[in-house]
């Protein structure tokens, strides 16, 4: 089947936590047999941050890592009708220029025999809904929620039996221990600071914990205030920038332990959507406290992870790991084991194309004329 993707970026993961799980995506549809064609915007903001972050090497490595993918960026002059020629799957991430979205779902509408799916990962739906409403959806087949709190946002908005919950996981590929690198530092955070919207949060669980330790600790990510930097400075701890993703295995390798801070909005009102480096790290083998927050999902076992309700407890937490090497083997062996089996790129690939095919025949029974003589 030929699969067409439109990402805002895919061979940048400047500030683009999503780029892990949608590159491990296309790589397995590929694996899987899939035609699978990459669109990204040659000017969208995270490329462009990129190559001015000197990244331009690392967006040219990409392409070498996923064989088999046809990557290609596009501009205005993009035919949109040659782009979907032949395309028996589409799906459009919510990063998307909503005017892409609009005019994707306008042929499909129209007849386009392709399934078409709006892929959300982001918690505008409940920190800035008017801008979901901007969406034009109508001629969507499906929309897949990156966890079951956003799909009953969708629910409630008419989806119905239309939104299914499909949550990242690891590319198992890429993130995976690399046990031949030595363990020269004590913590290592990965995230970008955004618009400060976990400022506090990284303060109480994060940096304060690391100076209270004593810990040797480097912290990875863009977008950080200069408020912000000299507080990761005054605690003594290294920062070291963007960290193109398809590098942060051997990040991970070099510490004995990471944190999970959520952003609010995820912690407080989408209950049950861990963020990326949960999968990363599990899959790196590296184990991990997390600042609060609600697998109301059940993703995870209770003992894959140690859990900080405040930042005593983070220290306290951060201690056992550095400590206790025994318990902490133990604790990421349980994490490594649970993404082998349950949380992987290729577990959702087929979850992918298992709603597939619910959404085809759902639509081929409720258009039983339209198909009727169609087998010969």
């Amino acid at each position: 089947m030929r699969c067409i993707l439109f990402y805002h970026a895919f061979t940048s993961c400047w500030n683009n936590g999503n780029a892990h799980f949608l590159r491990g995506i296309a790589r397995e549809l590929g694996a899987l047999g899939h035609e699978v064609l990459v669109y990204e915007p040659i000017d969208g903001w995270s490329r462009t941050n990129a190559i001015r972050d000197r990244g331009s090497n690392t967006l040219h490595e990409v392409p070498t890592l996923f064989p088999g993918i046809d990557i290609r960026q596009y501009d205005s002059s993009l035919e949109l009708d040659e782009a979907l020629d032949g395309a028996a799957l589409v799906i459009v991430h919510e990063w998307n220029p909503p005017e892409l979205i609009e005019a994707i779902g306008r042929r499909r509408t129209l007849g386009a025999p392709f399934t078409l799916l709006f892929h959300d990962t982001h918690h505008r739906a409940v920190t800035a809904p008017d801008k979901l409403a901007g969406f034009d959806l109508d001629g969507f087949d499906g929309v897949l929620a990156f966890g079951e709190a956003l799909r009953q946002i969708y629910r409630r908005l008419g989806w119905a039996d239309r939104a299914f919950t499909w949550h990242e996981a690891a590319d198992t590929k890429l993130y995976r221990p690399l046990p031949h690198i030595a363990r020269t530092h004590d913590v290592v955070w990965i995230g970008n600071w955004g618009d400060g919207e976990r400022a506090a949060e990284l303060d109480e669980f994060l940096v304060r914990p690391v100076s209270e330790l004593n810990a040797q600790a480097r912290i990875y990510g863009v977008r950080y205030s200069e408020a912000a930097l000299r507080a990761i400075e005054q605690a003594g701890i290294e920062y070291r920038g963007w960290l193109p993703a398809h590098r942060a295995a051997a990040a991970f390798a070099t510490a004995r332990a990471t944190v999970h801070v959520p952003r609010g909005p995820y912690a407080q009102s989408l209950p049950g959507i861990p963020t990326i480096r949960m999968f990363e790290a599990m899959a790196c083998g590296i184990p991990i406290v997390s600042a609060p927050w609600d697998d109301v999902e059940n993703m995870f076992p209770q003992n894959a992870y140690l859990r900080a309700e405040n930042g005593a407890q983070m220290t306290r937490a951060l201690a056992t790991l550095l400590n206790d090497q025994a318990f902490a083997a133990e604790s990421a062996e349980t994490a490594l084991q649970v993404i082998k089996s349950r949380h992987t790129c290729g577990h959702r690939a087929m979850q992918l194309l298992n709603i597939v095919d619910e959404i085809r025949g759902a639509r081929a029974s409720s258009h039983p004329a339209e198909h009727e003589g169609a087998i010969a």
